[in-house]
């Protein structure tokens, strides 16, 4: 085991009750530690799961993404002046058609410019780059389209540990961190972006908002479909904003019974997808009002973070 990792797993090892937290500081070296071994299987496991049973403090979900955003391997992206909208996918579709590729595009056609980056996490899901390809058959390319990053590209380590959940068979603290990082943030053109977050758990409603402010962060953070950030095309959600880690409501969540359901797709098959989204761009089909409401309370957002 990596000798430098013994005084931090001795202190998050203890369990729920008597595990002492790390500073912001030792959580950064600890993590890069993890990113920077390629080797220490066993490190990498007893650490996770002893932060699953500890539980991340705000500080350490801080450290956590220092020790990141200082590894990202970024590649050349061209400033060409537009606010920036940072989304992650990294859960992909089981149930429902994954419309994350959809809240892109029409962000793009607002004007922003869309970062997208993603690493499968779980086996047997739809995945962003599965409905990509056969969308950007369907869609006229443009210099303005959404991009797509891929984490193993931007983060080897940081993928490695997001697939120690298939060794491991459960979730870890790259999970909601991933949620939360900005490939832009060691960049100029950090101050004109945002991330779009979401939370499964209303747990993690309250960890990841703290570490959004902790963090001075811009954001919009809501309950995501499945995991993925865009928002529920049968119902709207709770969305809120942060603006340099103050937050800001954007929009409360629909009360009551639904009347009427969306014409989703009633199947995740990436083809079927990629044909409804392009037909919603086209203007053939609605745009589901959730996801409409969400590209609405992100450009209120952008305007805010740079007033």
């Amino acid at each position: 085991m990596h000798e430098t990792l013994i005084p931090y797993l001795k202190g998050i090892g203890r369990g729920k009750e008597g595990a002492r937290p790390m500073t912001r500081e030792e959580a950064r070296d600890a993590w890069q530690l993890l990113l920077q071994d390629p080797h220490d299987d066993m490190a990498v496991g007893a650490f996770l799961l002893a932060m699953r049973v500890k539980g991340e403090t705000r500080e350490e979900m801080a450290g956590f993404l220092d020790a990141t955003h200082a590894d990202l391997r970024l590649p050349d992206l061209a400033d060409d002046g537009r606010f920036v909208v940072v989304i992650p996918s990294y859960n992909g579709a089981r149930k429902l058609p994954l419309l994350t590729p959809l809240l892109a595009w029409l962000l793009a056609r607002e004007g922003l410019q869309v970062l997208m980056h993603g690493h499968p996490t779980e086996d047997g899901r739809v995945t962003v780059p599965q409905v990509l390809e056969p969308l950007r058959a369907l869609l006229p390319a443009r210099s303005d389209d959404p991009v797509w990053l891929d984490t193993a590209t931007l983060s080897p380590g940081l993928a490695r540990i997001l697939d120690a959940r298939r060794r491991m068979g459960l979730r870890n603290s790259a999970h909601s961190l991933v949620k939360l990082v900005n490939p832009l943030h060691n960049t100029p053109q950090q101050a004109r972006s945002l991330v779009i977050g979401s939370y499964t758990h209303p747990e993690y409603a309250v960890s990841m908002a703290d570490t959004i402010a902790l963090m001075q962060g811009n954001a919009l953070l809501l309950r995501g479909t499945e995991g993925e950030v865009v928002a529920d095309a049968r119902r709207l959600r709770q969305l809120d904003g942060y603006v340099r880690g103050e937050p800001v409501r954007l929009a409360d969540a629909q009360a009551g019974s639904l009347t009427e359901l969306p014409q989703i797709p009633e199947t995740t098959e990436p083809v079927a997808t990629a044909r409804y989204i392009a037909d919603v761009l086209a203007g053939k089909r609605p745009v589901p009002g959730p996801i409409a409401r969400q590209v609405e309370a992100v450009q209120a957002l952008a305007a805010q973070v740079g007033a």
